[in-house]
């Protein structure tokens, strides 16, 4: 059996409950040494075999989960955040169901709730924005062509970028030509719950600047609109006003 956990953005105790109880039972770990926390493999049992995807091919780490399936061994795939996103998945799963190989999936914090707990933030506020858009710009692997950040950039929703951040000139002549004016808010958010997490507020024009003079050029999530503001109006949710069926208004 394959087991798919979702490492969380990156503290170990941010790994669900399930997760961990997983990773201590696993007899083989593969996990993607890139970016998942290695502090992660401390749950491991002494006599797990753990083996860094990082350096390894998609048919190199089939044939070790092949190998501890013969054995009746049972594999736990590591993926950073949660797995649905950004985390090449599909393919191995494709790859399994042609083998026969039984699998499930434990899901993970993401990067993007990371990044929102760093920056002390709610990507939906009334009256700012209500979507939140989470996608990235085309690169090495390109987007469709419905899908370019100018594109997505014209609804003035809140953006999360993922694997973004080497292409910030990119990004931002993306965004102004989307509509997003260049003082619009935005941050760049490393290593979102790590013990080196660091949170740099900028705008959309000073995106590349402030990720030079920080030092910052990978793992990090970059994050876009009005929601970064602390003007929004009060929701209804709590409000004495309005009833729900929980609740009677008390004025």
């Amino acid at each position: 059996m394959v087991h798919i956990v979702g490492a969380g953005c990156g503290a170990p105790d941010l790994i669900t409950l399930r997760g961990k109880k997983l990773l201590e039972e696993a007899d083989v770990i593969v996990y993607a040494g890139s970016l998942v926390n290695p502090a992660l493999l401390d749950y491991a049992k002494k006599d797990c075999l753990i083996y860094d995807s990082a350096k390894m091919t998609l048919e190199e780490t089939n044939a070790v989960i092949e190998a501890a399936e013969k054995e009746g061994k049972t594999t736990v795939r590591l993926h950073t955040g949660d797995p649905s996103l950004y985390g090449a998945i599909g393919e191995q799963m494709r790859e399994w169901d042609r083998l026969g190989i039984a699998y499930d999936i434990t899901p993970g914090v993401s990067a993007f709730s990371g990044a929102a707990a760093a920056l002390k933030t709610e990507y939906t506020l009334p009256d700012v924005s209500q979507t939140v858009i989470i996608t990235r710009v085309s690169g090495k692997t390109e987007v469709p062509e419905a899908e370019r950040l100018r594109t997505l950039a014209s609804h003035g929703s809140t953006l999360v970028l993922y694997l973004s951040t080497g292409l910030l000139a990119k990004v931002t002549e993306e965004l102004l030509a989307g509509g997003y004016a260049p003082d619009t808010p935005a941050a760049i958010i490393y290593k979102a719950s790590w013990p080196e997490e660091k949170v740099c507020l900028c705008t959309v024009a000073t995106l590349e600047q402030t990720a030079r003079e920080n030092g910052i050029a990978k793992t990090a999530l970059i994050t876009v609109g009005g929601f970064l503001k602390s003007d929004f109006t009060r929701s209804h949710l709590y409000d004495p006003a309005f009833p729900t069926e929980f609740r009677e208004a008390t004025l």
